[in-house]
């Protein structure tokens, strides 16, 4: 935990890491703070109805139950729990019980399609799967092609064979269980990233991953926590964003938080959630500050009282910055991360400068510089790439089965982010841009290669290629360069066919927003298709007609 330091010096110069060898995630998030009956740990908000509360004493029972049942089901220490839920307690509830089992969870995103999750399951090899009655339908059909799956469970409705209720589970389940005695080096979590030049990589974490994200939360939140903090964040608990930047991280500390994740984010119903529930912390991403920024004058019309907001994703410039402090009554503190080693660099409003436009400065703890290619450091003021020097708590094992993508992920002691960025005299970090293809949309991290394998799987698609087009809410959007076969003509119908397409096989937030018909697309001499080219021949076409269209 961060000290109470009054500058970034001191509070750097006394942090300390405090890794023990045994180590598990579940018991540290919901038992160590279950003696307590009455201590709140979770307020979950449907979309309708009142909330429900929940203390960690019942979640520790709960879990129990859900281990027990796991393990009665087949699974065992080192098995991959699939996690495809919402923010709901089911989910919650989960991710303790496959921590305190021992085994591997592997959060899905619910607006994935079959494509997205059946690579997933199957590159994960997951035994088992916990989902509600809305995605269990898109597990069902793709089941057969996954021959490592034995066991579903839905946390409502009716079951069709093989698939288990998750309340009846829990409800047969006993309350004693022994959770397993995890090292702090032993795996617990793997979280996909996209791929830029192939399939989406699975980052896989270590227990003590989340003992490393501690400084990087505590840090941009002012010195997170404080008596009376209380947490929330409309990112899904499917990515790190959601997961480790705000649920575990604040349960930790034995800070309750609030689950609540509407279908489509609304501004203005977020301002209403935070004065309804007394919401003291928030991690916004910024196309969520962005539009809570189109609402008139939230602090007359939303009783809000917050403490600390930050953002990551994407670099939030002078406006975004003066408009937190009218409307918010606070410095938005951004952080800068990626999931395979997050939350290493942001903001402290308390105790430092904030410079608009800057990612911030190292958080305590991690040792952070801008590097070339072979991993040697560079001057102030010089270009490279942000690299985290190993060993570090915060930084992943290894891509899941993928040794190769994990070698080239390092240059000697050194993590490469493949971020460009250069540093100040004064230990600042500003971000350059990217030194591979991945697209930055809405806070999510997108490779083009998943939607590629996407379109070209539609019966019009010859050839494809994608990129990030510049966008002023999303910051970029996706946008695909389409060769059709011959006997296909362009037209607006058919590039909204295709776009439904990948947005029901992958992800709504996936798929192209805009698509531009080629004959052909230009490649090198070796075959690989020139995305530089695709960039400026989009730039040059938005110069000249104000947009891209089909």
């Amino acid at each position: 935990m961060l000290g109470k330091g009054e500058s970034y010096d001191a509070v750097a110069g006394s942090f300390r890491w405090h890794v023990p060898e045994r180590y598990n995630i579940g018991v540290d998030v919901c038992d160590c703070h279950a003696g307590d009956e009455g201590r709140l740990a979770l307020v979950f908000q449907a979309e309708t109805g009142e909330p429900v509360r929940y203390t960690f004493a019942q979640l520790k029972r709960l879990s129990n139950r859900l281990a027990n049942a796991l393990g009665a089901l087949g699974a065992t220490r080192g098995d991959r729990i699939g996690i495809l839920l919402p923010q709901c307690p089911e989910a919650a509830i989960t991710h303790v019980a496959t921590y305190k089992l021992g085994g591997i969870a592997v959060p899905l995103f619910t607006l994935f399609g079959p494509d997205a999750l059946e690579y997933r399951l199957e590159n994960s090899g997951a035994k088992a799967v916990v989902t509600d009655a809305e995605n269990l339908p898109k597990l069902l059909g793709i089941w057969e092609r996954l021959p490592a799956l034995e066991a579903v469970l839905v946390t409502e409705g009716e079951t069709p064979d093989r698939v288990h209720r998750f309340p009846d589970l829990l409800e047969k389940g006993s309350d004693a269980y022994e959770p397993a005695a995890t090292r702090a080096d032993d795996p617990a979590l793997i979280i996909y990233t996209s791929g830029t030049t192939g399939p989406p990589k699975g980052a896989l974490h270590a227990h003590r991953v989340l003992l490393g994200h501690l400084p990087g939360v505590e840090f941009p939140h002012n010195l997170f926590p404080e008596p009376g903090d209380f947490f929330w964040t409309p990112a899904d608990w499917a990515w790190i964003g959601g997961l480790i930047d705000v649920l575990l991280p604040s349960w930790h500390h034995g800070v309750p938080v609030l689950a609540h994740r509407s279908r489509k984010f609304d501004p203005e119903e977020a301002f209403g959630l935070l004065a309804r529930h007394r919401v003291r912390n928030v991690f916004m991403p910024p196309t969520a500050l962005k539009m809570m920024q189109q609402v008139p004058a939230p602090a007359e019309r939303h009783a809000f009282r917050l403490r600390s907001v930050g953002s990551g994703g994407e670099t939030l410039g002078e406006q975004t910055l003066a408009w937190g402090r009218e409307a918010l009554g606070l410095t938005v503190n951004e952080f800068y991360g990626q999931t395979e080693v997050n939350l290493i660099v942001g903001n402290c409003s308390r105790i430092l400068e904030v410079r608009p436009g800057s990612m911030g400065v190292a958080v305590p703890g991690h040792t952070v510089e801008v590097v070339d290619d072979q991993g040697n450091p560079l001057p102030p003021g010089t270009r490279g790439q942000v690299a985290v020097r190993r060993p570090d708590p915060v930084m992943f094992l290894e891509y899941w089965g993928n040794p190769e993508a994990t070698a080239r992920k390092f240059a000697r002691e050194w993590c490469l982010t493949g971020d460009i960025a250069a540093r100040d005299e004064d230990g600042y970090f500003w971000y350059k841009g990217r030194e591979d293809d991945l697209i930055n949309s809405a806070g999510y991290r997108i490779g083009p290669s998943e939607i590629e394998e996407s379109l070209s799987r539609h019966p019009a698609v010859l050839r494809s290629a994608v990129i990030g087009a510049p966008d002023p809410l999303r910051n970029e959007i996706v946008k695909a360069y389409v060769v059709l076969r011959p006997d296909r003509s362009p037209s607006r119908e058919l590039a909204a066919e295709i776009q439904e397409h990948v947005k029901r096989r992958l992800a709504a937030h996936e798929y192209p927003r805009e698509i531009e018909f080629l004959a052909e697309l230009p490649m090198t001499a070796t075959g690989k298709i020139k995305r530089d080219t695709l960039r400026e021949l989009d730039r040059a076409k938005r110069r000249t007609a104000g947009g891209g269209s089909h």
